[in-house]
């Protein structure tokens, strides 16, 4: 949160013609998360019903209270945003997910969207700016950042090339840890290697090992090799 915005963003924001959007926060950072609740309890048409340390507790949450929007950090343990955002918007459609974060990179940023998020903050948006988000996506509209909104123009504007067709609807970054499994790391130098929680790898190869049948890492191991997703040593 922008620091500098210490009023919190009191003023007229967009609030929904005067509906107040009932709000569950998720975020693993305890300080962080209770600095957000602190926040949004001083913002217009915001009411915040309930917090969670993590995307496992935010779903149940959901389930629990119904609230109308979520704001989903993305790195957490146990469950991450984009799982628990999936989850959510597939068993709860009537709770929309704002996500707010400190990751814009496109390795967070498109995976959150095409889970099912509707808006997109980075933790600098001052509270203006979280009003109009959460409000704009219970309008049926997309709060997302200027900043994401200049990536997604960029990337339609300048498309990546087409990814290879994966076995088993297998993400492309479940491709990838799939072929470090092969290449003998662990979960935790996995996550060193890419660059995320072991949480984020323990949900990719559980999402793995569901979509392609395999029961433990020695069959995981033989799949990617049938299936050319790595080479074995020496090929």
């Amino acid at each position: 949160m922008n620091e500098e915005t210490g009023d919190a963003g009191t003023g007229d924001a967009g609030t929904g013609g005067g509906r107040t959007a009932r709000v569950v926060v998720a975020d693993d950072q305890t300080v962080v998360r209770e600095g957000i609740v602190m926040i949004l309890g001083l913002l217009p048409g915001i009411e915040v019903v309930g917090s969670a340390g993590d995307g496992e507790e935010a779903v149940r949450l959901v389930a629990e209270l119904a609230p109308d929007v979520v704001l989903m950090d993305l790195r957490m343990p146990r469950c991450d945003g984009v799982e628990a955002t999936r989850r959510i918007r597939a068993d709860h459609p009537g709770t929309e997910v704002v996500v707010l974060t400190t990751y814009a990179d496109d390795d967070w940023l498109f995976p959150a969207l095409r889970a099912g998020a509707r808006g997109y903050l980075t933790k600098d948006a001052d509270g203006d700016e979280i009003v109009r988000a959460v409000h704009a996506v219970l309008d049926g509209d997309a709060g997302l950042s200027p900043r994401v909104q200049r990536r997604l123009l960029e990337q339609l504007a300048h498309p990546d090339p087409a990814p290879a067709v994966l076995p088993d609807r297998l993400t492309a970054r479940e491709a990838e840890v799939l072929a470090r499994i092969a290449d003998g790391l662990s979960n935790t130098e996995i996550a060193r290697a890419l660059q995320v929680s072991p949480a984020t790898v323990k949900t990719h190869i559980n999402n793995l090992f569901a979509k392609t049948g395999v029961k433990d890492r020695a069959q995981a191991v033989r799949y990617a090799y049938q299936k050319g997703l790595t080479r074995p040593p020496g090929a």
